[in-house]
């Protein structure tokens, strides 16, 4: 019997349930509840030579959570990092972008940061879009009751590989927002196409504003990914329990282990699931054996200096026109035009 949470707090109910689900249905065969777009990526991704799943996969709803909880750690220092330059330079970013904007925020989540732009920029509608549609339902629900005079529209959808806006999106002034630093989450080329797509979405008078964490010594980057309280354990290993939903696969989460490094060839931290023992994996439409120490990647974060950062958004079709960095130059926030 799963541990009553009923009295436990609710980061430790978070723990809770990533564990106590491992416990439920292992070895067993499972329906698959994904699309059959997602149940054939997660196939292709598991049976590659090398194994990895998208980091899209990483947000359902308990992993949203997870994820805010990592944002609460002293090690995860882009959350504060990002906050402190958005609250030295926001006077100037409202002036840089203006008034009456349609504020467009990418991977919203709980839209908490959009939220404290409001009253610098007061955008005339806030389209709130994010992979984790009933968590992102939830967070804008309460926004629009803090927001009234606000027109708030949710969108939940996969714009990693596709960026369609619907028309009740608002053409004037379209604001892409992307902070966080999630752009790493792409290769560099990747990144240009997606910001490409962004860029189509624009019009002349069409703009940016991102986070892009800068590079810097390997010992904070590791201690940001693999924390000793364990909380981006907890969140990667709850992308094996989403996949159990999506695709019908019998991950059991005791059996593997987090690793999360900084490859400093690369420039990127990469995230990976490590199993703990030889062991099969079913999923809908596929198996696949693991030796002891075989891993899925499930992340990677690029590092950029400032330099490379500005590039990367000239070749989207951007051209930067402030970067604003905190005094240690760790992370850098960059407000673009489209050209």
């Amino acid at each position: 019997m799963p541990p009553s949470t009923a009295s436990v707090p609710p980061l430790t109910r978070e723990y809770a349930n990533v564990h106590a689900a491992a416990n439920s249905g292992v070895g067993q065969a499972r329906t698959a509840h994904g699309s059959a777009v997602a149940i054939a990526e997660i196939g292709a991704g598991l049976a590659a030579a090398h194994a990895s799943v998208s980091p899209k996969f990483l947000y359902d709803a308990l992993g949203s959570r997870l994820f805010e909880a990592i944002c609460e750690l002293p090690e995860y220092y882009p959350t504060r990092t990002e906050a402190a330059i958005f609250a030295e330079h926001g006077a100037a970013m409202a002036h840089a972008i203006g008034h009456d904007t349609t504020l467009i925020d990418l991977g919203a989540g709980n839209c908490a940061k959009a939220a404290r732009l409001f009253p610098l920029i007061h955008p005339a509608q806030y389209v709130a879009i994010d992979i984790s549609a009933d968590f992102l339902r939830e967070s804008l629900e309460r926004l629009q009751q803090r927001f009234p005079h606000i027109e708030m529209a949710a969108l939940g959808l996969d714009f990693s590989s596709s960026l369609a806006l619907p028309p009740t999106v608002r053409a004037e002034k379209r604001l892409f927002f992307y902070p966080g630093s999630s752009i790493g989450n792409f290769t560099p080329q990747e990144a240009v196409d997606f910001l490409r797509r962004a860029r189509a979405q624009c019009d002349s008078d069409g703009a940016l504003l991102i986070g892009i964490d800068l590079v810097k010594d390997s010992a904070v980057l590791d201690a940001a990914y693999d924390d000793p309280l364990g909380v981006t354990a907890a969140f990667n290993l709850n992308l094996l329990r989403h996949l159990n939903h999506l695709a019908g696969a019998d991950f059991d989460v005791r059996q593997w282990r987090h690793r999360g490094r900084y490859n400093a060839a690369e420039s990127r931290i990469e995230m990976h699931l490590e199993a703990r023992h030889e062991l099969t994996v079913h999923w809908q439409g596929g198996t696949r054996l693991f030796d002891a120490g075989e891993a899925i990647h499930t992340e990677n974060s690029y590092k950029y200096r400032s330099s490379a950062a500005v590039g990367l958004l000239e070749q989207a079709g951007f051209q930067a026109m402030n970067v604003w960095t905190d005094p240690q130059g760790w992370f850098a926030v960059i407000h673009a035009r489209a050209i």
